[in-house]
């Protein structure tokens, strides 16, 4: 059924219609990435992405801070 000369994307069975593909930012390289099942690589836009992102990782490029390394929690925090 058509209203006023444009398809009612509300008819039943026409989900595709109103499916919005949603699009972010690759953390790796900036590029702009599709967030859905069908990308295997999410968030990264690409397997060399995710594979630079994988090594920086096992180099210790990135580093989550523990207690020895000074990190201080926000006040209220692990108080004791």
């Amino acid at each position: 059924m058509r209203h006023g000369g444009r398809r009612n994307p509300f008819r039943h069975g026409d989900m595709q219609a109103m499916t919005v593909k949603k699009r972010v930012s690759c953390p790796q390289c900036g590029g702009e990435s599709e967030w859905s099942p069908e990308n295997r690589f999410r968030p990264f836009c690409s397997e060399r992405c995710k594979l630079i992102d994988l090594g920086a990782w096992a180099s210790d490029s990135y580093r989550i801070p523990d207690e020895l390394s000074g990190f201080a929690p926000p006040s209220g925090e692990n108080a004791q």
